[in-house]
C-alpha cells in the first residue's frame, strides 16, 4: 500500500501539461503562435480536421495486450494517502484530536475559521483530566471524508461536516458516530443568479424560488449549473433539492429519475469544481448556479448576483466517533464549547458565516436517500447517453522513469470509476501517435460493426495498454489531441448521440507538431470539452486554454493526489 501510494506521488509527474506549454517547433504548423484560426462550425472542423490529420504520424495496434492478471481494486488501495489532504494547524497536546474539517472552514483566508479558532485554543493550553489538550485540523472536503471513512482508509476523532446530509450518511453505512453540536458555524447553500435571469423568472414563473428556477432550467429558459453531488455539499443539497422539485411526493420514485435523466440530456455537464461555475458566470455562460453563502459574500465579482437559499442548512455540525477515547471525546467537547464562544462566532461572522438565520430549511433525507440520490444522479447524469472518452497519455522522454510508471498505475486504479456501458479509447504519443486502445468493432473483415463497450474485456485490454507504454522522444500534443478527436468524430458517426470527452495526461511542453492556435478553431468547431490533468502546474498558459475551449477543466493535482482527482474525474464525466 505505501508502495503505491508512493507511486502514485509521482503520477501526476506523468499526468500533467505545465503551466508553459508553448508548441515550439511547428514543423507541421501554418499559423504561429501568436495567430488564432477562424472558428469553424462543425462539418468544417471535422474537413479541417482531416486535412491537418494528413501531416500526422499515427499508427494504431491491432492485437492490444490483454491484462489477463488483472486484479479488482478495492476502493481503499484506489485513494491516496490520507496525507495528500494538507494539515492546516497540527496540535501537540497530551490528548491530541484531529479533526477533518470541511475546506471552506479550513483552508486559506477567509476560508480558514476552524484553522484560527484551533491556533487560539491550542494557545490555550486547556486541560482534560489533567492533561493538556490541542486539535489538529485537516483541510479535507466533506464527501472525501465519507469516502474515506468508507473505505475504512481514514479515522479521525471528529469530523466538521457542511451539512448534516453526510453525517446521516456516514450513519446510514454503518460508520458509528455521535453529532455533539448542531451547528459551530452558521451557513445555507442557495442559487446565485443574475439580475437579469432573475427578472425573467419573475416574470414568466412568478416567485423566484429553487423549483421554478429548475423548471426554467428544463424549459431551456436559463443556463444552470451545479457542482458534483459526490464531493461537494452543495451539489448533493441541490441534487436532493431537484429530485423533490420532479417528484414531491417521493423524490427518488421512477418519475423523479426519468425527469432527472430528460433534464441532464441537454444541461450543461456537472461541474468539476465551483471554481469552473465561477469561470462560467463571469463569462456569461451560465444564468444560475450553487453556491454556499460564505463563498458568494467573499467573492467580490458575483456581487452582482442575487443569493437565494435552499434546501437544508450548512450548520457545520461536529461529530466524534465510537473508537475515540473517553478523553479524545472530552477534548472534542471542550473544542465545541470553545468554537461556540462569543469570540470564535464573532471571528465566523467576519469570515461570511452566520448570516441567514431567519432563513427555515427544507426537511433533511434520511442518509439511505442521499445514498440513493447519488446512485440516482450517477445513473442519470449522462441523460440516458453513453459517454465516448479518449485517453490521451505523454510518454515523451521527460516521462521517462518514475513519472510514467507512477501514470499507469494511478490510471489502472481509477478505472473501476469507469461505467461499463461507456466506450473508451486510449492514444498515446511523443513524437509520432500511437492508438493503442481503438472504440471501433470490426468484424472479420475489418469493417466497423459498431462500438466496443468499456466491459470486462476491454477494461483489461485498457489495462494492459497502460502497464505497456515506454516513455522516449519528443512532445507532439497537439497531434496527439487531433488524432483523440478523430477518434471522437468516428464514434459520433455511429452513435451520434454520445457525449464525447478528452482527458489529456501530460508532464511536458509541445516541442514538435501542430500548435495550439492551430487546432483550437476544431477543438472549438468540434465541441469536445479537453479534461487536462496538469502536474506541477501554475495558473495561466496554453493548458488552462485548451481546457477552456469548451469549457472542461484543468485538474491542479499534487503528485499524491492523482488518483483522487482522476476518480472525481470519472465520477462526474464517466
Amino acid at each position: 500500500m505505501k508502495r503505491m501510494k508512493k507511486t502514485i506521488a509521482l503520477l501526476l509527474a506523468a499526468l500533467t501539461c505545465a503551466a508553459a506549454i508553448t508548441g515550439c517547433g511547428p514543423m507541421n504548423s501554418t499559423v504561429s503562435m501568436g495567430e488564432k484560426a477562424p472558428a469553424l462550425t462543425v462539418a468544417e472542423a471535422g474537413k479541417e480536421l482531416e486535412s491537418l490529420l494528413t501531416k500526422v504520424t499515427q499508427t494504431e495496434i491491432e492485437d492490444p495486450v490483454l491484462d489477463i492478471y488483472m486484479d479488482e481494486i478495492g476502493e481503499a488501495a484506489a485513494l491516496a494517502d490520507i496525507n495528500t489532504f494538507d494539515i492546516a494547524e497540527r496540535g501537540t497536546g497530551q490528548i491530541n484530536i484531529e479533526i477533518a474539517a470541511a475546506t471552506e472552514l479550513s483552508s486559506e483566508a477567509p476560508d480558514d475559521w476552524i484553522v484560527a479558532v484551533a491556533r487560539n485554543f491550542n494557545r490555550e493550553k486547556l486541560t482534560v483530566n489533567g492533561k493538556t489538550v490541542s486539535v489538529t485540523i485537516r483541510t479535507i472536503t466533506s464527501g472525501e471524508i465519507l469516502t474515506y471513512l468508507n473505505a475504512g482508509a481514514y479515522q479521525p476523532q471528529a469530523a466538521v461536516f457542511s451539512n448534516e446530509a453526510w453525517g446521516l450518511m456516514a450513519e446510514a453505512s454503518g460508520i458509528g458516530l455521535t453529532k455533539i453540536e448542531d451547528r459551530l458555524a452558521g451557513n445555507t447553500a442557495g442559487i446565485l443568479m443574475s439580475r437579469s435571469a432573475s427578472e425573467k423568472i419573475s416574470e414568466k414563473y412568478g416567485k423566484v424560488n429553487f423549483e421554478n428556477i429548475i423548471q426554467a432550467a428544463r424549459d431551456k429558459a436559463l443556463v444552470f449549473g451545479y457542482p458534483n453531488p459526490y464531493t461537494s455539499s452543495t451539489g448533493l443539497n441541490g441534487l436532493a433539492c431537484m429530485l423533490e422539485a420532479f417528484d414531491p411526493s417521493d423524490p427518488l420514485s421512477a418519475k423523479a429519475s426519468e425527469a432527472l435523466s430528460q433534464y441532464q440530456r441537454t444541461a450543461p455537464p456537472v461541474a468539476y469544481t465551483t471554481a469552473v461555475l465561477r469561470n462560467q458566470a463571469k463569462k456569461g455562460i451560465i444564468d444560475a448556479m450553487l453556491m454556499e453563502e460564505q463563498a458568494y459574500i467573499n467573492t467580490p465579482e458575483l456581487s452582482d448576483y442575487i443569493y437565494i437559499p435552499f434546501g437544508i442548512r450548512h450548520d457545520h455540525p461536529f461529530y466524534i466517533f465510537d473508537w475515540d477515547t473517553q478523553d479524545q471525546k472530552d477534548a472534542a467537547e471542550l473544542f465545541a464549547e470553545y468554537c461556540l464562544s462569543e469570540q470564535s462566532q464573532k471571528l465566523a461572522t467576519d469570515k461570511g458565516f452566520n448570516r441567514h438565520d431567519d432563513y427555515k430549511p427544507a426537511e433533511p433525507m434520511s442518509g439511505q436517500q442521499y445514498l440513493t440520490a447519488q446512485s440516482l444522479w450517477k445513473e442519470n447524469k449522462s441523460g440516458g447517453r453513453r459517454v465516448a472518452a479518449v485517453f490521451i497519455a505523454d510518454i515523451s522522454g521527460s516521462m521517462k522513469g518514475d513519472p510514467l510508471a507512477s501514470l499507469q498505475e494511478s490510471v489502472v486504479a481509477a478505472l473501476p470509476y469507469i461505467g461499463s456501458e461507456n466506450y473508451v479509447g486510449l492514444v498515446s504519443y511523443s513524437t509520432d501517435v500511437t492508438i493503442n486502445l481503438s472504440m471501433l468493432e470490426k468484424d472479420e473483415k475489418g469493417d466497423v460493426t459498431g462500438l466496443k463497450p468499456f466491459d470486462d474485456r476491454q477494461r483489461a485490454y485498457f489495462s494492459g495498454e497502460i502497464k505497456n507504454l515506454q516513455a522516449s522522444g519528443n512532445t507532439a500534443t497537439y497531434d496527439a489531441v487531433l488524432v483523440g478527436l478523430d477518434m471522437i468524430n468516428q464514434a459520433q458517426q455511429i452513435e451520434p448521440d454520445v457525449v464525447p470527452i478528452i482527458v489529456l495526461l501530460t508532464d511536458g511542453q509541445a516541442q514538435s507538431g501542430y500548435t495550439l492556435p492551430r487546432i483550437t478553431s476544431i477543438v472549438e468547431g468540434m465541441r469536445v470539452p479537453v479534461y487536462c490533468i496538469a502536474y506541477n502546474y501554475n495558473s495561466g498558459g496554453e493548458l488552462e486554454t485548451l481546457a477552456g475551449i469548451n469549457e472542461a477543466s484543468t485538474v491542479k493535482a499534487g503528485s499524491d493526489d492523482v488518483v483522487n482527482q482522476l476518480r472525481n474525474l470519472f465520477n462526474t464525466q464517466l
